[in-house]
This record gives structure tokens, C-alpha cells and sequence, in this order.
């Protein structure tokens, strides 16, 4: 699966009742991200998603 090349900023303006399906999509991305920043190597999908979500979760906690 390929994906574009996305980044994306959450602020203090993010709505704190996002669907389930919204914050997916924001963590997908973000393991998107890592993966590249990695240089794509493979074998690192769930530390990737994790890890995403971690710090997804963690901007929409502020």
C-alpha cells in the first residue's frame, strides 16, 4: 500500500470528541511518517503504529 506523504500539526484547537475513525486516520499517517523517517525499512509496523499512537494521543491530551 502506498501512501502520499503527509504531515500534519495538532493544536490546542483540536476537537477533544474526534470519532474513532478520525483519530485512526491521524495515527496512520503519523506511522506513515515514521516509517519514512526510517527510510522505509519494514519489519517495524506495530512499534510504528504504537509509537503514533502515543504521540497522537499525547497532542490531543493538551
Amino acid at each position: 500500500m502506498v501512501m502520499a506523504k503527509t504531515s500534519f500539526k495538532l493544536g490546542k484547537t483540536s476537537n477533544p470528541s474526534m470519532s474513532k475513525e478520525d483519530l485512526s486516520k491521524l495515527v496512520e499517517k503519523k506511522a506513515y511518517e515514521l516509517y519514512e523517517k526510517r527510510g522505509k525499512k519494514a519489519g517495524h509496523t506495530m512499534d510504528d503504529w504504537l509509537e503514533a499512537e502515543r504521540i497522537i494521543k499525547g497532542k490531543l491530551s493538551k
